[in-house]
């Protein structure tokens, strides 16, 4: 009995969809933390840190759809990149959470909405990848 690999052509419909909130919620951050900072240059560490995880997850995720068939990278990216929008998501949830303006809670929502996905994304791919052995195949 040999064992063959199976590849796969990019990403599973569930982390492709996973992927496609992600970089959405990402871009909402971005573009209304980058609009904040425009406005006031004195922000804080808080909203800078924000602001550039939020660049770097634009970036990187339009790389994610073409390494699909890499299953180790796309853990390993999907986990550093959970804990870098955890810390996000407490860091916004410390600082705008008794604000009273719309712009702030919406950068706090899409924050957690991309956080989310990627705990989903770090679940799902342990559990496809690990548990039910979907690297290898049996070919008779």
């Amino acid at each position: 009995m040999a064992y063959a690999r199976t590849t796969h052509a990019g990403l599973s419909p569930f982390l492709t969809f996973s992927n496609v909130i992600i970089w959405i919620s990402a871009v909402i951050v971005m573009g209304i933390l980058s609009y904040l900072i425009s406005l006031d240059n004195n922000q804080g560490d808080h909203v800078i840190y924000e602001e550039v995880i939020s660049v770097l997850t634009v970036a990187f995720f339009l790389v994610s759809f073409f390494i699909g068939a890499y299953h180790g990278f796309v853990l390993f990216f999907n986990l550093i990149f959970s804990y870098l929008w955890l810390v996000a998501v407490a860091f916004t949830a410390s600082d705008f959470t008794h604000s009273d303006s719309a712009l702030l809670h919406t950068v706090e929502a899409f924050s957690f909405i991309a956080f989310f996905f990627l705990f989903f994304n770090v679940v799902y791919d342990w559990h496809y990848g690990y548990v039910r052995g979907g690297r290898t195949t049996a070919v008779v």
